[in-house]
């Protein structure tokens, strides 16, 4: 068979238009998991969307009885964007908590707190198919890169469920989100 020009750009241009079409939808930024079902650490969290930080707010197993620690809180692109549209977490949405050890003497530091090393992260998902609270509770020893679910008897989810501003998360600490959930009505 023989393809005109004509024919040879339509084709071009078809080839072209999927390309950008996949490109624009990018890899998923969702949770991803293991064959076995274990959650994968989202190994570029540190490049999603920043919601806060916070000094001394760690609890259970990552805190620490001398220096507060600070928690930092990423959220996957695709979740933001769902958030900013209703005010409610979408499916597939995944917060990760990295908790930093802190320090108060360094360089020219001598009274402030600052950063050190990560202690934990801890990251909590929404997969309404995978989990029949809908949203589950994952951590991560360091080095460790999959982690299977927290059990949902852990005091976590009580927690979460009782005290969570939107669905069981606490958006009350994300200043950012705050009036975004007010308005939406996705506050509690």
């Amino acid at each position: 068979m023989r393809t005109t020009g004509t024919g040879m750009i339509a084709v071009a241009l078809m080839a072209a238009a999927a390309v950008l079409i996949g490109a624009d939808q990018g890899p998923t930024d969702g949770p991803q998991y293991t064959k076995d079902g274990k959650l994968t650490r989202p190994p570029n969290y540190r490049e999603w969307i920043f919601l806060s930080s916070g000094l001394g707010m760690t609890y259970g197993p990552l805190a620490s009885p001398g220096d507060p620690r600070f928690d930092n809180v990423f959220v996957n692109r695709a979740a933001y964007r769902g958030f900013l549209e209703t005010g409610r977490w979408p499916d597939q949405t995944v917060l990760v908590l990295e908790v930093r050890s802190s320090q108060s003497k360094g360089s020219i530091n001598r009274g402030g707190h600052f950063q050190d090393e990560v202690a934990g992260v801890e990251v909590h998902v929404k997969d309404e198919k995978r989990f029949p609270r809908k949203w589950a509770f994952f951590g991560f020893r360091e080095g460790e890169q999959a982690s299977t679910a927290i059990p949902a008897t852990a005091g976590c989810y009580s927690c979460h469920e009782q005290n969570g501003a939107v669905d069981t998360t606490f958006v009350q600490f994300y200043p950012t989100l705050i009036g975004v959930a007010k308005a939406k009505g996705g506050m509690k």
